[in-house]
């Protein structure tokens, strides 16, 4: 029999490979369109099924699956401090190396492949929880609803002054994200080069004020709140949590998801106070929403399907950081000049379709990998630095005979 420390593992891990599923349909549909995000369908992809996946992906998964993932970032930092005591090493020295991996792999994942990565401020924002876990838990709870709330403020108040002052003052129009879409177009089914200046166009002049104004504080919120959470255990053992679970995913259904729904009617032709009012209500909901997610898929992990779910997610979510990089690498071959050049050919349905295939192949690819290695690839790299040897490769090697990276 498993013991609890074991269940507990495989549960987080799990709940990661859930959640990289979430990632990848936002991903895909990022890297497919120009029109992603900004409320409109491509005009040649405008039927009834399109209209309805974008609404539900709207709705149900954009912003949600990053602060399920940020979540479990914080708890798997408390699994690296206990690592690090048992070890008797020095825990900051193991964590400034993996972030700086980790800020290293994002670089070259935004520039490379997704401009959309994650990677660079996960690092950065790790820099933060290695200082604030030093605070009391009491201390670290004001921290994560104080990023929370000024996070939604940062978007409200502004809506609010523009309503009182300006409220005639137009949001952004159709034909601006209609011209850009058609430059996105134009490089992305160009050539290597016009690739690579496009992922370096959207990485430096849109994504460096949409990762800090848009998703990094409640990342970071999130990142705290799964400290918190691993300082408490509270993975050790979900079936004794099984009321508080239920009352979490109803509380999260009913904060989050009438928040999620307004969320969802953002787009080009409103008012400017509106947008940015949708967009700090978004952010206010987006956490109920995916605390819902989890409490509900920790409780299906209990039910009679929920071991061989786990069987199946929980390899996924063991190789979460090759998987995240694989599925870049897969759209950039399926929709830029680096391969297929489908960007702007398909319609939401076939992207979704496209990506729950990929990964049906990730779960298949991570139980036969981990069959016989101890870690995904990319991960093994990672624990290399973090730990500053070479770990066992395959399940047969003996760890004993591990080298160290240091020179000599």
């Amino acid at each position: 029999m498993s013991t609890p420390e074991h269940v507990r593992i495989a549960q987080i891990d799990a709940l990661r490979g859930a959640a990289l599923l979430g990632i990848l349909l936002i991903n895909f549909a990022a890297m497919a369109s120009g029109y992603f995000g900004t409320g409109l369908l491509d005009p040649r992809h405008a039927g009834l099924w399109d209209q309805m996946v974008q609404q539900l992906l709207t709705v149900l998964v954009e912003t949600k699956f990053y602060l399920l993932f940020s979540c479990l970032f914080g708890y798997s930092f408390t699994l690296q401090m206990d690592s690090a005591e048992r070890a008797g090493a020095a825990f900051s020295a193991r964590m400034l190396r993996r972030l700086a991996g980790l800020a290293v792999l994002g670089l070259a994942h935004a520039l490379l492949l997704f401009p959309g990565d994650i990677l660079l401020c996960y690092a950065l924002l790790g820099l933060v929880l290695l200082y604030l876990r030093r605070l009391s838990d009491r201390a670290l709870r004001r921290w994560a609803v104080g990023l929370w709330l000024g996070h939604a403020l940062l978007w409200l108040l502004p809506a609010g002054l523009l309503a009182l002052l300006a409220p005639d003052a137009p949001g952004e129009a159709g034909v601006d994200i209609f011209r850009r879409a058609w430059a996105s177009e134009l490089a992305y089914r160009g050539s290597w080069a016009t690739t690579l200046a496009e992922h370096w166009r959207v990485w430096h002049q849109e994504m460096s004020w949409v990762l800090p104004l848009v998703q990094m504080p409640s990342a970071l919120a999130m990142f705290i709140t799964g400290l918190l959470l691993g300082r408490a255990r509270w993975l050790a053992e979900p079936i004794a949590q099984r009321e508080l679970l239920v009352r979490l995913a109803c509380l999260g259904l009913v904060l989050g998801l009438p928040g999620a729904l307004l969320y969802a009617q953002g787009g080009p032709g409103l008012l400017l106070w509106r947008q940015l009012a949708l967009e700090g209500i978004g952010i206010l909901s987006a956490p109920w929403l995916s605390a819902a997610y989890a409490a509900l898929f920790l409780l299906a992990l209990q039910g009679a399907c929920g071991t061989r779910m786990q069987a199946w997610l929980a390899p996924a979510g063991r190789m979460a950081l090759s998987h995240y990089l694989l599925q870049s690498l897969c759209g950039s071959l399926l929709f830029s000049a680096y391969g297929l050049r489908l960007y702007g050919q398909l319609g939401s349905t076939a992207v979704l379709g496209l990506a729950l295939l990929l990964f049906g192949a990730q779960l298949w690819l991570s139980r036969y990998w981990l069959a016989s290695h101890r870690y995904g690839p990319v991960e093994w790299g990672l624990r290399a630095l973090t730990l500053w040897r070479w770990p066992a490769w395959r399940r047969a090697d003996e760890q004993p005979a591990a080298s160290s990276l240091a020179p000599r």
